[in-house]
């Protein structure tokens, strides 16, 4: 496919394997919205006649990937902000979350979806309630979702059983394909919410349709040290109920992992399941920290997750990669454990890997040109560009972040402009979410 257009820009992070830097080079994105080369300007194949050359000063680097969320909760912000996961579900959320209507999870959609594309997170994964109304809200904000509804028997947020909620899934799947939209914004998958929440039978029937079909099943797996105790009991831990019941597999993403024996990381490595790895949301609920360097020793494929916007209380990847860094460095006692590189990898590359996926993630020829333009005009670069490699990488990442990400592009398509999304006016969106916000508090 010939290039319609060019991106110029003094650095350019592909975040390859090796997160190299290159100076003076480009991103060339065809007609399909994918890439068609990146590399050195002097490199670079030349131009055809009519394609357009966007000069970007700054920085540009590939879309994150949020690998753990449930995004409409942007509208129960605040809710239980002091108590642990599992009192803040009973007693603060599934309470309200059964007052939500098709109209809230749309707006409360819409406006995390805002935040994170100003965040320069163009893909997250979403397990919430009313999927088809989640995914209406992406392609109207032009970002890019794996979206699963959630399953779970909880009376009056999901009535109906879980047998017909998997159904419905994989009906979904069966008439619209695994993905669709302007540049495959949607994929679908099943989000089966926990082992504590289903019975070991849905579990393994929801893996079974899941695999028919290629499908993605992500689940919360060992998050707080007191969920899952009835399945320890019988089988020793939720990873090895999971290997029982042979769901595991490269297209299993498990959310948190923060309760993990060496028994269980070796599971999850044998079968090439993916995690997400949400340091925020775990530190406010009092739950614990993943073991991160262990996992990635092992050759578990980790990516980061922000969680849901009512226990983070953020939808701010950047913030993601700090903590899980800072963590990692305090568990093993080594200002070196994790540096800049490894973890911004982990918020893009290895977000797409957790979901194993190859078209995301990483500005390299053949994937969805999903590209984020930093400003390096702000005091986060007080040298500039023109340091070495790794004090640049350490100044993206630990001094600048979201407040620097200037532009966005999903597909080839710009859904952010200097600050502003293209498609949807940012005043409009809170105006609706905060009706449905205040809604669900006095209803």
């Amino acid at each position: 496919m010939a290039t319609v257009l060019r991106l110029h820009a003094p650095v350019v992070l592909p975040c390859d394997a090796d997160c190299t830097v290159l100076r003076d080079a480009v991103v060339d994105i065809d007609e399909t919205g994918r890439i068609a080369h990146t590399g050195p300007r002097a490199d670079a194949p030349a131009l055809p006649e009519g394609a357009v050359l966007r000069e970007c000063g700054g920085i540009l680097m590939p879309g994150m990937v949020n690998t753990h969320a449930h995004t409409p909760m942007t509208l129960l912000r605040g809710l239980g902000a002091e108590l642990p996961l599992l009192r803040w579900l009973r007693e603060a959320i599934w309470p309200t979350e059964a007052r939500l209507t098709p109209e809230d999870v749309h707006a409360g959609m819409v406006l995390g979806a805002l935040e994170m594309l100003g965040a320069g997170v163009t893909t997250s994964v979403e397990g919430y309630f009313h999927a088809d109304r989640m995914a209406e809200a992406v392609l109207q904000v032009g970002s890019r979702a794996v979206i699963g509804p959630a399953v779970l028997d909880l009376p009056g947020v999901n009535d109906g059983g879980w047998r017909r909620m998997t159904d419905d899934i994989s009906a979904w799947i069966d008439a619209d394909g695994l993905r669709f939209g302007p540049g495959e914004r949607i994929e679908l998958s099943y989000a089966p919410h926990s082992a504590y929440m289903l019975p070991p039978e849905a579990l393994r029937e929801i893996g079974e349709a899941a695999r028919e079909r290629g499908a993605l099943v992500q689940t919360h797996v060992a998050e707080a040290a007191a969920e899952d105790l009835v399945q320890r009991e019988r089988y020793g831990s939720v990873p090895s109920l999971l290997e029982e019941l042979g769901v595991l597999g490269d297209r299993f993403l498990a959310a948190h992992c923060v309760h993990l024996s060496d028994d269980d990381i070796k599971i999850f490595a044998r079968h090439g399941v993916g995690v997400a790895h949400c340091p925020g949301s775990n530190a406010k609920l009092a739950s614990g920290t993943a073991r991160l360097l262990d996992m990635v020793a092992a050759g578990v494929r980790v990516g980061l997750g922000t969680d849901g916007p009512a226990s983070n209380d953020d939808l701010d990847l950047w913030e993601e990669a700090r903590l899980a860094a800072l963590f990692a460095r305090l568990s093993a006692s080594d200002a070196s454990a994790v540096g800049a590189a490894r973890v911004l990898l982990l918020a893009t590359r290895g977000g797409a890997e957790a979901l194993h996926r190859d078209d995301i993630g990483a500005l390299e020829a053949g994937r969805w040109a999903d590209v984020v333009h930093v400003d390096a005009d702000d005091h986060a670069f007080p040298a500039g560009l023109g340091v070495p490699d790794d004090e640049l990488l350490a100044n993206l990442v630990w001094a600048a972040g979201a407040r620097c990400v200037r532009d966005v592009w999903v597909a080839g398509e710009q859904v952010l402009a200097e600050r502003t999304s293209t498609r949807v006016d940012l005043a409009e969106a809170r105006a609706t979410a905060r009706v449905s916000a205040l809604r669900i508090r006095t209803a």
